[in-house]
């Protein structure tokens, strides 16, 4: 017994503490992004010397709405103001749109990037389509359309589709003119002005990469959606603006945003040897000197995955992505000459998906000790109180949580609604990440193994907030049930009937946990069920 009690104490205190540490270094972030907004509000708001400051400020390092005269008159290209009709002047920028059967939403996608505002002869689209069922013909009468209209569009082809979505990048800037590539992937809707507001940060020569935040048009749809959008709303806040003030390493996030074409060609170019390509680049872009440029307050509506499956399937690639280009970066850093802190921090960014394996580990290892705690602590003296000096990384967790859906610029509701949103949502949010826990860890091994696996993307469905339509007829869902959703199933008995013995014994040392890892992980077994058994019906 007493071997056993302090195995397991011994794995649930070490991995405990990789939590712990993993919390407390979001501390600094957020510290981050706090100070970034309260400087923000001040400029916003200029009177007397503050207004002094305000200009001073924005003629060195440019507005957050846009860049100033003094950066204008010394950038390698000028950009009008709005109203002028010197299209000339604008910078070339190529829109690319890569997809891979996406029936559903790629109308609506080339109609959207069609009513960008930027002059007509100065940005190019290009589709660049993969696609093997009914989309091709859907982008060929598209793209045929916006011809006849004087647009400068093409669908774009390849024979074979090696290396998916990176494969499609790389060899699409073999037809680009643009000196600045726009990506989106087909769910994104940018608004009109998206050119207009994102090119002129270009003016920094130090920029390889402008970057705007994801807005959800499906938020509403499902508590599944409410959860992601959750979520996002940290990294899209809180994650990205503070690791910017921070001076650190950040990344494009695959779309809704645009590249120096310089940058992509510096860096090595688009590669297809992790899952996770447009965190590969970013990294290798920054080691080349080059800076990310993050907008929170230019939004790019798009659709959040509708179905537990397409949602598992969008995890295990961003998981599996990160852990390979982990393993693939780390050595380059640590040989690099960036300062000792940066190194860390981009240490501690690429190793964020390992989190995965702590959290399934930490779980499993707290069952044992239901049984043997008080052994422990009658035989040996040991104190289940210090249980509680683990906290302050949870209370960091829910801290960033807190500001980036209640105190930051993505917060559309009331504050009391928005306050009781968070209230429900924080902790089924970290239900649902420990249920996940066995699925991302065998990603994240997946990944630091090496183990190839092809681009799997994440179907979207054309699903909006005010539709609520059936996926029954849907042929992207997938409708079969893997054995890892099999051991989801029996990990929700396991900490279930712990949590019965642990409540039975008067153990409450861990029933919270363990009725949390319950809910989660039965949650996820269910909706994978679920959705399985409604799409294999239909």
């Amino acid at each position: 017994m007493s071997a056993i009690g302090f195995l397991s104490l011994g794995i649930y205190l070490i991995s405990l503490t990789y939590v712990t540490v993993f919390g407390l270094a979001q501390f600094g972030i957020l510290y981050n992004y706090l100070r970034h907004s309260k400087r923000k509000k001040l400029l916003s708001h200029p009177s007397g010397a503050k207004a002094a400051q305000k200009v001073a400020v924005a003629a060195l390092v440019g507005a957050e709405g846009g860049i100033s005269s003094q950066q204008r008159s010394a950038s390698g290209f000028s950009f009008q103001e709005e109203g002028d009709d010197d299209s000339q002047e604008f910078p070339f920028v190529t829109v690319q749109l890569p997809l891979y059967n996406e029936q559903y939403v790629v109308e609506r996608l080339i109609d959207n990037i069609a009513q960008f505002d930027y002059p007509k002869d100065r940005f190019e689209i290009h589709v660049l389509d993969d696609s093997t069922d009914e989309t091709q013909e859907l982008v060929r009468n598209k793209v045929n359309y916006y011809k006849a209209l004087g647009f400068n569009i093409e669908q774009i082809r390849r024979k074979v589709r090696k290396g998916y979505k990176a494969g499609a990048l790389k060899d699409g800037m073999e037809f680009a003119k643009g000196e600045f590539m726009a990506i989106f992937d087909a769910d994104f809707l940018p608004r009109p002005d998206f050119l207009r507001r994102t090119v002129p940060h270009f003016q920094d020569e130090r920029v390889g990469v402008v970057q705007t935040r994801w807005e959800h048009i499906n938020e509403d749809y499902s508590l599944l959606t409410r959860l992601q959008a959750f979520q996002l709303n940290v990294h899209f806040t809180v994650e990205q603006v503070g690791r910017m003030e921070g001076n650190n390493f950040l990344q494009f996030n695959g779309t809704a945003g645009l590249w120096r074409r310089q940058a992509i060609e510096d860096a090595g170019g688009w590669e297809a040897d992790t899952l996770t390509e447009d965190l590969d680049l970013s990294i290798r872009a920054q080691l080349k000197g080059y800076k990310i440029k993050f907008l929170e307050d230019i939004g790019a509506p798009a659709e959040l995955p509708a179905e537990m499956n397409s949602y598992r399937s969008q995890q295990f690639r961003w998981m599996k992505g990160g852990a390979e280009t982990a393993k693939k970066m780390l050595p380059t850093i640590w040989n690099s000459s960036l300062p000792f802190g940066k190194k860390l921090h981009a240490s501690m960014h690429l190793m964020a998906s390992s989190i995965f394996v702590i959290v399934f580990i930490l779980g499993v290892s707290s069952v044992p000790l239901v049984y043997t705690i008080n052994h422990l602590a009658l035989n040996y003296g040991f104190d289940k109180d210090s249980f509680t000096g683990f906290l302050v990384g949870l209370l960091v967790v829910a801290a960033v949580f807190y500001v980036a859906n209640i105190q930051s610029p993505v917060r559309k509701e009331s504050l009391p609604k928005a306050i009781f949103k968070y209230i429900t949502l924080f902790p089924t949010f970290l239900a649902l990440s420990m249920g996940l826990s066995l699925h991302n860890m065998i990603a994240v091994i997946e990944g630091w193994r090496g183990k190839k696996s092809p681009f799997v993307r994440t179907p979207k469905f054309n699903i909006q907030a005010s539709k609520d339509p059936s996926l029954k007829a849907n042929k992207y869902v997938m409708q079969e049930l893997s054995w890892t959703t099999i051991m989801e199933g029996f990990l929700t008995m396991y900490f279930g009937i712990a949590a019965i013995w642990g409540a039975y014994w008067g153990e409450t040392t861990f029933l919270v946990y363990h009725g949390m890892l319950t809910f989660g992980y039965g949650m996820v077994f269910l909706q994978t069920w679920k959705d399985a058994k409604r799409t294999a019906t239909a």
